[in-house]
């Protein structure tokens, strides 16, 4: 009997410090200035565009955000047909300064912050997260209007060539 009681105590002990771990969707050893380089060539190739989310695993509201466009299908669809996505890191191991410095301090928003560049580098917008919010988490519709008003169609002329 003690021996289960043991057995149970510490497959509890190992469930609690599994639920504990934060998700590790930010890398702070990353080379963000090159990782963006390979996204872009990337989104060229296939006609994408660039959407980097800027936070931290410290950041509650950018895995909630994660979480939101990974797990919702819509979403999750709609982003990996149209973005070429990197996490770029901003904690105390690496704020990661010059990369945010040519993005145009992109952290005077908060955190997440998302830049949408095209498939040559340029920075088309960048978007403060907390438009996207909707109580405890990000809305869905406002992400997904966030994402279609950036996509490659959305910013291509020829979307709005008037037909004869």
């Amino acid at each position: 009997m003690k021996k289960l009681f043991f057995a149970a105590l510490i497959s509890v002990f190992a469930l609690t410090v599994k639920a504990q771990e934060k998700p590790h969707i930010y890398n702070p050893d990353a080379d963000a200035k090159a990782e963006i380089k390979a996204a872009v060539k990337q989104a060229s190739a296939n006609h994408k565009n660039v959407l980097l989310q800027i936070g931290g695993n410290w950041c509650v509201w950018c895995i909630r955000f994660n979480n939101l466009v990974t797990t919702d299908p819509d979403l999750n669809k709609y982003l990996t047909d149209n973005y070429v996505v990197l996490h770029v890191n901003y904690s105390q191991e690496n704020k990661n300064e010059a990369v945010l410095a040519d993005l145009g301090y992109p952290q005077r928003f908060g955190f997440p912050v998302f830049i949408v560049l095209d498939g040559k580098g340029n920075r088309l917008h960048t978007q403060n997260s907390g438009y996207l919010e909707e109580g405890q988490g990000h809305s869905k519709e406002k992400v997904m209007g966030f994402l279609k008003d950036w996509s490659p169609a959305a910013i291509d002329p020829k979307s709005y060539e008037k037909t004869k």
